[in-house]
Formats: structure tokens, C-alpha cells, sequence
């Protein structure tokens, strides 16, 4: 927590706006899609699917192949206990309904469903585009599998299993976007972002969460947004998006939310 405390002071010396940013592509990302204030129609499907969950009781038993909570000591949890404590925000919820919605991607694959909260929100923003979500616990599977149904959700197939065994058997030549929002170690994020890298096309981008959850995943961090392949990094603090785009400038951006 202390190293997260530093981390976001240092973020906000560094950090501008759309007004210090002078590549065209990020400027629009920035102003037409992270700063987009629209009250979208799709909000209420999104505040609903959230609501459904803070008001369930079921309690499950969780397999963790990450990194594990710093909220909940017992495997045993409630519902909607995670999602109030440790689930993805509303205003969470509503960006990557937005980020859809502006790239309009075909592909999309989700590393660590849990709840189906963002898979939702995605699914939501375009039922044309394809959602693959993997996540290792089969009963936080179920549950985000049975809530997706519950809203009429076709176009997001939630896979069971862990990341490793998942990710070389996918059958995607290639990813428009993928959210890698699991086992926040250094190690791991950055193994799964070498193995689907071949699966990433000029126009893809890579969406990491977390990346100042502990100093391990600013290292990966900092070791993907200089890899050769990546020309535009973008550090939210919370979120970092990496771009494959060849015919842009290798440029990194800190962009506060």
C-alpha cells in the first residue's frame, strides 16, 4: 500500500491531460473515448448488472492461481462482498464499454473473468464483437457465466482454467484488444504478454490493469512498454494501454483519469 501511495504522488507530478499530448491518434483516444462523458443508454444495463450481484448471498469456495486478495483472508466468499470490496468499479464498468465502443474491435479476450462485470460491459458495447473471457476458478466461472445468461449475453464465452493452459489453445490467429486482469505478478504478466503477442495485429491494443499493484507489476510494466513491438504506451495509473501501431512514433504517455 505505501509503495502504491508513492507510486500515485510521482504519477501525479508526471501525469498530464489531453492538452499535453500532440500525437494525433492519442488525442483522440484521450479526449473521444477516456474523457468521453456521454451518459450512454447501455449505463443502465451495466449499473444493473452490478446491482444483481451487491444483492446476491450466494457464497462460493475460490481457486486462486494468482497472486491472491489483500481484502479477503478465507477461500469462502460472498458475492457481493467481492464485488463491493474488490470488483471492478462502475466507472470502470462504463470505460471499457467505451473502449469498445470506439475501436470497435472483432476479437477480444479477457484474462480473469471473475464476475463478468467487464465482460459485461464489453458485451454490451457491440454484441458483433467476439469476447473470449478465461478465468481459473470454475465456480466464479459459473456464477459470471449464469449472471452473463441472465442478461442475455451471446457474444462472450467465459473458458475455464488457468491463463498457462488456456492461452496456447485458443484458436484466434489474432486479438483486436485484450485485457490482461489476472495474476498480477511480474513473472507471469510478463509470460502471458510474450505468448499472445503473435496474436497481436498493427491496430490491436493491449490493456493492463494494476500495473502499480506492486513494484513487480510497474517492472513488467516498464519492461512491455519498451519491448520493440510496442510504439504508443498510455499509463492511467490504474490501467496501461500498449499500441502496435508501426506508423506511429515509440512515444509514452502518463494520462490522468
Amino acid at each position: 500500500m505505501i509503495y502504491q501511495i508513492i507510486a500515485y504522488i510521482k504519477f501525479l507530478v508526471r501525469s498530464t491531460n489531453q492538452h499535453g499530448v500532440h500525437s494525433p491518434f492519442v488525442f483522440n483516444f484521450v479526449t473521444r473515448c477516456l474523457y468521453d462523458a456521454k451518459n450512454y443508454d447501455a449505463y443502465g444495463s451495466i449499473y444493473a448488472y452490478r446491482k444483481a450481484l451487491l444483492a446476491s448471498n450466494e457464497e462460493f469456495e475460490v481457486t486462486d492461481f494468482g497472486s491472491g486478495s489483500r481484502v479477503f483472508k478465507s477461500q469462502k466468499r460472498l458475492v457481493k462482498k467481492i464485488v463491493k470490496h474488490s470488483g471492478t468499479s462502475l466507472k470502470r464498468s462504463k470505460l471499457f464499454y467505451r473502449l469498445i465502443s470506439y475501436f470497435h474491435p472483432e476479437t477480444v479476450l479477457e484474462l480473469g473473468t471473475s464476475l463478468g462485470i467487464v465482460a459485461h460491459a464489453m458485451a454490451c458495447a457491440n454484441t458483433q464483437t467476439k469476447i473470449i473471457s478465461i478465468e481459473g476458478c470454475p465456480n466464479v466461472a459459473s456464477i459470471a457465466k449464469k449472471q452473463l445468461k441472465k442478461f442475455n449475453i451471446e457474444n462472450a464465452d467465459v473458458q475455464v482454467g488457468t491463463f498457462k493452459d488456456r492461452i496456447p489453445k485458443l484458436n484466434q490467429n489474432t486479438f483486436d484488444l485484450v485485457f490482461f486482469d489476472g495474476h498480477h505478478d511480474k513473472q507471469a504478466t510478463i509470460d502471458y504478454f510474450n505468448l499472445l503477442l503473435p496474436k497481436a495485429n498493427n491496430e490491436s491494443v493491449f490493456v493492463f490493469d494494476d500495473i502499480y499493484w506492486s513494484k513487480g507489476m510497474t517492472d513488467a510494466w516498464e519492461h512491455i512498454k519498451i519491448h520493440e513491438n510496442v510504439t504508443v504506451s498510455i499509463d492511467c495509473f490504474h490501467l496501461g494501454f500498449v499500441f502496435f501501431r508501426k506508423e506511429q512514433t515509440k512515444e509514452h504517455f502518463k494520462i490522468r483519469l
